[in-house]
Parts: structure tokens; C-alpha cells; sequence
């Protein structure tokens, strides 16, 4: 059996953990650069409010109603993150982090006739130690359990914790749960799905194992399998992403070929770490930039283009190189420009590069020096070591951030200070 703790509305509760004041109002927490609502409470959903929704068509709505607004605050949110999964930890010895706000665990330490009892109490320890509340659903296999942990958030009845642990209950759970909300369907595999009418969760586990392998192929098959019973999905085996996309809306509009080469330059950079992180490389760049279309009173403009490589790489600085050319092809002066984002395509593993024999790169010295640069940014923080065209003050000019809290955990500064 495995067990999944989900943080309940991750983002907007670590924001009621230094506003108690906020408890029972309605939250939102912004993207970077405030621009849409990324996370919201239960009391924000029910005034109509959707995660995505422009944070400019939101404000009116959120006024009416006293809306507390946040900017995102990664800092705390890690850290709070960090302090959720310790105490999992120590109450379980055994835990895989699945993502910021969710992580498996094993129940072997607790007694199978009080095992939602004893998950009741961990529920409650970690809401009064650290002030998340969380949802916790246990299933055969770690995709029931992610099915077991949304009706734990759902039903009140449950008490924050659900369990599948015999056939009338999988079964019963599948009929109500929606196919695309099954762990590893995405949009897709969805739309393929109900193409063949197929809806729920359990009309998918009812299909003929040769039908969704010879539709859907092996991960398919491994989420059908889990779905009716039987283990065989591990975090560590997801594919990787077939597609890495850095982008951001300015907070003030760009106007400057040297803002804008810093901006990709940036975006590169961090597409490019995300690629070392999965042991891959990518085969093509794109590069896209546009205006502020809401602007009216200005001149619009929006254009991309996409560079193919020689050789798939994972060099910072040829992927930034290839970049600052796809932006010089699209770039045009006198724009007010809003934002800007770079994507890499034809993504395959490191191990497996396909060389060219007209490629005069020396990719050995690329390689060696990239992972020089990598273990010094490990070692002394990241962009210690950056290439001279991304600015320190990148960070500073570009991102807006007018609602964000103070970080009480990690500085020092920002710690509360309680009058007795």
C-alpha cells in the first residue's frame, strides 16, 4: 500500500501561516510578475475565481470581496515545503517527494486496524506543528493514492484521509473520478481517450490491456494497470519533459535590444539547467517575443522563430548563442515589448547524441567546461558563474512583484517579532 500527503492549496496557506487573521477569507497567490492567479483557498474558487484567470480581469472580483492578494514567494514556500516533509519523515521513516507540496510515504509503522486513525493523527501534528493543512489518500499502487487523496479533499466525511484498500471501494472511487485527472493523462492522451468514449477512470480500466497498448503503448498500459491494482509505476521512472519553456511578462515594457538579449540570455540559461537536471539535450531552439495587446494606444507586434542544431546540446552557452540569434531574426525597433520566452524541442537523452560530421564544435570542451561552471554554482549558489551577457540585475529590473510577503522563515530580517 502507498500513502500520499497532499498539501491543501499550497501556495495560499503558507500565506495563512504568519495571517491567522486570514483563516476562513478568501486567498489568491499571483505568478511571477503578478500577472494570472496560480493557487487560490476554497473560499476564493466559491466567488468564481479560476487558477490561470488574468490577474487584471480578476481585480474587480477581488476587490468586491476582500480578496487578500499575494505574489508568489518560492522562498517560503520551500522552506515551509521542507518543514511538511521533515516531519513526514520523522513519522514515517520512509518518504519519496514527489513535488513541492506532495510526497509518498510508506504506512508499514502503522497498525492496519488503526491506519486512519494513526494518518488522522499525522494530519493533525502536521497542522499544528506547522500550520498546512493536508489531505492524505492510500492506495495498492501510487496512482490510487493520488485518486484516494482528491477525495480526501473533497468529502468532509473523510477527515482529510482516504483509503482504497479492497476492490468495491477502487472501483466505486474510478466511477466518480474523471479520466484526465488520472495521474499521467494529460491533455492529449485525454482527448484520445474520449475520442473512444471513454470518460472515467473506470471505463479506461475496463478496456482490454491489448487495446491501450496498442493505442497508447507502455505508459499507458502502466497507468491502466495502476488503476486496477497492480504496482508497477515508480516517480523516478516519468518520461522527461519533451519541452522546456522559460518565459515571464516584463514588470515594466521593453524597449532596448540590450534588455531584451539579457532577458533571453536568462531564460536560456535557466531552460538550459533544467535540461543538465534530466540528463538530456535539445535539438532545436525557439524564441518568441510580442507586445502588450491590451495596449490599445500602441503599436502590436508578436513574432517567433525556431533554430535547429547541428548537434542537440546542453551547453548554456551555445543554447544562448543560438538564442541571440533567433532573437536578432524577429526582433523589430520602435516596439513596446511585454514579454519574452525561449523553448527547447527535441529533447532526447544525453547518452545518445547523434553526431554530424559537418559540425565544427568541439563538444568534449563544451561539455568539460559546462560542468566545471555546474559545479561551482553547486558549490558557491546558482549564477555565480554566468556568461557576461546575463546581468546580475536581471532579477531586479524584470520581475514585478507588488503584493509579495516577507520571507519569516529564511531572513532574518522578516522574522516576527511578538510584543507580551
Amino acid at each position: 500500500m502507498f500513502a500520499l500527503c497532499d498539501c491543501d492549496s499550497f501556495f495560499a496557506s503558507c500565506e495563512r501561516v504568519f495571517r491567522p487573521e486570514l483563516y476562513g477569507k478568501p486567498v489568491v497567490v499571483l505568478s511571477n510578475n503578478d500577472g494570472c492567479i496560480v493557487a487560490m483557498t476554497k473560499e476564493a474558487k466559491a466567488l468564481g475565481l479560476k487558477r490561470g484567470m488574468p490577474f487584471f480581469q480578476a481585480n474587480d472580483l477581488i476587490r468586491e470581496n476582500n480578496v487578500s492578494v499575494f505574489s508568489s514567494n518560492y522562498t517560503l514556500y520551500g522552506d515551509i515545503s521542507a518543514r511538511v516533509m521533515q516531519l513526514i519523515a520523522e513519522e514515517t521513516g520512509d518518504i519519496d517527494i514527489y513535488s513541492i507540496d506532495e510526497a509518498f510515504f510508506g504506512i508499514d509503522g502503522f497498525k492496519p486496524d488503526m491506519l486512519h486513525e494513526s494518518l488522522v493523527n499525522l494530519r493533525r501534528k502536521i497542522y499544528k506543528g506547522i500550520g498546512i493543512p493536508v489531505s492524505i489518500g492510500v492506495g495498492p499502487t501510487r496512482t490510487l493514492a493520488k485518486v484516494a487523496s482528491h477525495f480526501a479533499k473533497k468529502i468532509p466525511g473523510y477527515h482529510g484521509v482516504c483509503i482504497i484498500d479492497n476492490d468495491e471501494k477502487r472501483l466505486k472511487a474510478l466511477q466518480l473520478f474523471p479520466v484526465g485527472d488520472v495521474w499521467g493523462i494529460g491533455r492529449q492522451f485525454r482527448k484520445k481517450l474520449e475520442y473512444y468514449g471513454i470518460t472515467t477512470a473506470y471505463d479506461f480500466q475496463n478496456k482490454q490491456e491489448s487495446w491501450i497498448s496498442r493505442l497508447f503503448n507502455l505508459p499507458g498500459v502502466r497507468t491502466w494497470k495502476e488503476l486496477r491494482g497492480i504496482p508497477c509505476k515508480d516517480i523516478s521512472e516519468l518520461p522527461e519533459k519533451q519541452s522546456i519553456c522559460t518565459s515571464r511578462s516584463f514588470g515594466e515594457m521593453v524597449t532596448e535590444w540590450d534588455k531584451m538579449v539579457e532577458s533571453v540570455a536568462n531564460f536560456t540559461a535557466s531552460c538550459a539547467r533544467k535540461l543538465r537536471t534530466q540528463h538530456t539535450v535539445a535539438g532545436s531552439l525557439t524564441v518568441f517575443i510580442l507586445t502588450n495587446r491590451f495596449r490599445e494606444d500602441l503599436p502590436q507586434y508578436m513574432n517567433s522563430t525556431t533554430i535547429q542544431f547541428i548537434t542537440p546540446t546542453d551547453s548554456t552557452l551555445l543554447l544562448t548563442k543560438y538564442a541571440i540569434s533567433a532573437l536578432s531574426i524577429i526582433w523589430r525597433k520602435g516596439y513596446h515589448y511585454k514579454k519574452c520566452g525561449v523553448i527547447l524541442t527535441n529533447i532526447s537523452t544525453n547518452t545518445s547524441i547523434q553526431q554530424n560530421l559537418f559540425d565544427t564544435t568541439d563538444h568534449v570542451k563544451q561539455q568539460q567546461l559546462t560542468r566545471a561552471i555546474d559545479a561551482i554554482n553547486k558549490k558557491e549558489g546558482t549564477d555565480t558563474v554566468h556568461l557576461a551577457v546575463q546581468s546580475e540585475s536581471f532579477s531586479k529590473w524584470n520581475l514585478k512583484q507588488e503584493h509579495k510577503s516577507p520571507c519569516y522563515t529564511t531572513n532574518i530580517k522578516d522574522v516576527l517579532v511578538v510584543k507580551a
